[in-house]
């Protein structure tokens, strides 16, 4: 949040709002079908397998990123933690709105078009963990 709100402030765009609050409240007030692309960048990944149902891709939350994705939308995920990763290729899976873009095996660990990068990527890099970068589509 940080990081984009210095890059707002050297370059300010006329069409961006900034909601710091619970984002499960700004997609439940979204009306459907009014967004072009949902990014989720290195979650809490909740390590323990006890905490796993405090992810924020699950069911519930994948159910709201249908309701606001326009068809043909897109859901970005990247996280360096293979079990958050995994999750949430089983959950858009069995969820059954998203179809997930993968090309060929390398092609989800390359970083997105114009990636920034961001801190917990470098960590993550720096202790030998490698990045995912998942693509879903909207049904």
């Amino acid at each position: 949040m940080a990081k984009m709100m210095t890059a707002l402030g050297k370059a300010p765009l006329g069409n961006l709002r900034v909601y710091d609050d619970d984002a499960t409240r700004l997609l439940d007030w979204l009306p459907a079908a009014s967004l072009d692309a949902i990014d989720l960048l290195y979650p809490d990944p909740w390590p323990k397998k006890k905490h796993w149902k405090r992810r924020f891709v699950g069911a519930a939350n994948l159910s709201r990123f249908a309701r606001v994705l326009k068809a043909g939308g897109r859901f970005r995920f990247a996280s360096d933690i293979d079990s958050y990763v995994n999750w949430t290729l089983l959950a858009c899976r069995d969820h059954g709105a998203f179809a997930w873009q993968a090309e060929d095996a390398a092609g989800w660990h390359q970083p997105y078009e114009g990636w920034p990068g961001t801190r917990y990527e470098a960590k993550a890099i720096r202790e030998g963990r490698r990045p995912a970068y998942l693509t879903f589509i909207r049904k």
